[in-house]
């Protein structure tokens, strides 16, 4: 019998989305009564507006990290098949959570740890790592302008997991991103490592490139292929490579009230190579851009 304290997470984690699209109206409705009060929040939005009106108009891929700045909630979830011993588990948010761009050119990601749910295997359910990321966008331009963009990332992650579903450490992530666009065509691409604070000579320091493919069609709908790839020269897992094949659809953005809007997301990720540690992931995510 699985212990009841689980399912009050499991709950809210499942009720994330529905949560958010409550919170997009209430957000919406105060956003439309002016006051003066209010104008620092709303030159806030003006700086945003301003600072996303310099970059190209592409959408966030499903499962590789924009090279853009957007702010927006975020859930995800993943349904993900394929690890050892045949079992398969279910994330709930994935690490998502909060973006912001607080300043022209910077923005930050806080997210939620995720709720893992563990079927068909021992293991038990828990709390996964919580994972921050700060983005500066060095280059863009958008449609007008060259249609390109270059940032650098820099991740950081805590180890908050409970019940092994973590990697027992904190670590940072140092990441450059890069993307073009020709018309409706257009590709994103990251390329960084993860560093361990500690056991690296269990965990690696791995390296890890994400390319995302995506063609917009009837101006809303975004198919796309990701290749999403780690290799490891080090670490327990030292001389071992995997390859994903993610194909995707992205539709964005579909409007709520004032700014805020709703992009949804689906991918399926199919290991390409003999070694990987998981397969057929089914991903689902929510966005609500404001």
């Amino acid at each position: 019998m699985r212990p009841l304290a689980r399912v009050p997470f499991r709950r809210f984690y499942s009720a994330a989305p529905i949560v958010l699209f409550f919170w997009a109206g209430t957000y919406g409705s105060a956003c439309h009564a002016q006051s003066a009060d209010q104008a620092a929040h709303h030159g806030w939005l003006a700086r945003v507006s301003a600072t996303q009106a310099e970059q190209p108009l592409w959408v966030t891929p499903v499962a590789t990290v924009t090279p853009r700045l957007e702010q927006e909630f975020r859930y995800d979830n993943f349904w993900e098949g394929g690890l050892a011993g045949g079992a398969s588990l279910t994330n709930y948010d994935g690490g998502k959570g909060l973006e912001l761009i607080p300043a022209r050119r910077v923005e930050i990601i806080l997210g939620v740890p995720p709720y893992i749910v563990h079927h068909n295997s021992s293991a038990r359910d828990g709390i996964g790592d919580t994972s921050f990321l700060l983005k500066y966008r060095v280059l863009s331009g958008n449609e007008s302008h060259g249609n390109y963009i270059f940032s650098a990332f820099l991740g950081i992650t805590a180890a908050t997991a409970t019940n092994g579903n973590g990697a027992g450490r904190g670590s940072i992530a140092p990441t450059l991103a890069f993307g073009k666009g020709w018309g409706d065509f257009d590709f994103q691409s990251t390329w960084g490592t993860t560093i361990p604070i500690g056991a690296v000579s269990r965990i690696g320091t791995p390296i890890i490139a994400s390319n995302a493919f995506q063609y917009r069609v009837f101006r809303k709908f975004w198919p796309e292929m990701e290749v999403n790839s780690t290799w490891w020269s080090n670490g327990t897992k030292a001389g071992k490579k995997q390859v994903f094949l993610t194909p995707g659809i992205v539709y964005g953005k579909l409007p709520i009230h004032n700014r805020i809007g709703l992009t949804l997301g689906a991918g399926f990720q199919i290991a390409a190579t003999h070694f990987h540690t998981f397969n057929h992931n089914i991903i689902l995510s929510v966005r609500m851009p404001f």
